[in-house]
Formats: C-alpha cells, structure tokens, sequence
C-alpha cells in the first residue's frame, strides 16, 4: 500500500487510516519517531536527508500571533542528521502516553526552550499541563 511504511526509529509497520485528522502520516504512531522525507512542505517527500526526525517536544498551533487562546497539540521534531526543525500535527491514534512523555523530557530543556524561542517556537513547559492533558484526554 502506497500509504504504509516502516518506522525509521521502531521498525513497526505504519499503516495511512483515513479516519485520525491527518492527510500526511508524517510520524509513528508508537514512538513519534518520522523520517525526513519533506523538503519545503508537508507531503512534498523532496527531502534527500532521509535521517531520523526525534520527537522533541510539544508546542501550539496558532493561526496568528495574535490569538490568545491556545491552538491544536502539534510536535516538534528535530532531524538528527542536518538539524532542521518540523512542527507536525498530532494524529488521533498517537499513543498519548509517549506524547507525555516527550513533554516530561522537554519541558525543563531550557537550552531547547531558547534554540526554538529563536526561531518562533513556543516549546510548551509546566504552565501548558492543563491544557495538553484537556486535548489528550478531554479532562481540566
């Protein structure tokens, strides 16, 4: 099937489902590990980095700066290989327990916190807690 893969970092068959809120199945659902296929935007796969792509941490969608309340959960990942940087939706059958724990593993990090501040990237920290858990879980 054109829409399946083998994850880079898990090695588990990664299967397209129309059904999770995402056209471009970017990442493992299991780890959250992808591989750097897109160049300039999602789906190109005009990337001939090819290298791992870490799941780092979490940070908000907004569709301005200027809109006060928080937007959709995304991921931040990181090529290991030549570094660039790639915000990514979250699909609706990521495990939520590894995207909590990409969080607990970032939200101290205040190196990374500052290296994405420099590039206009909000990595979420303790203060976003509430609000990742109400759009993992549902609960406040």
């Amino acid at each position: 099937m054109e829409n399946e893969f083998r994850c880079i970092n898990c090695k588990r068959m990664v299967c397209h489902n129309p059904y999770v809120g995402t056209v471009h199945r970017n990442h493992c659902p299991f780890c959250l590990y992808s591989k750097h296929v897109d160049e300039k935007t999602a789906g190109d796969r005009k990337s001939e980095c090819q290298a791992k792509m870490v799941p780092i941490g979490l940070t908000f969608k907004k569709d301005s700066p200027l809109e006060e309340k928080e937007g959709e959960l995304m991921l931040i990942h990181r090529c290991s290989n030549c570094g660039k940087i790639s915000i990514n939706r979250i699909a609706g059958d990521d495990f939520q327990d590894e995207i909590l724990e990409i969080f607990k593993r970032s939200k101290g990090d205040e190196e990374l916190r500052k290296k994405l501040e420099a590039q206009n990237i909000k990595l979420l920290g303790s203060q976003d807690e509430t609000e990742i858990k109400a759009q993992l879980f549902g609960i406040s």
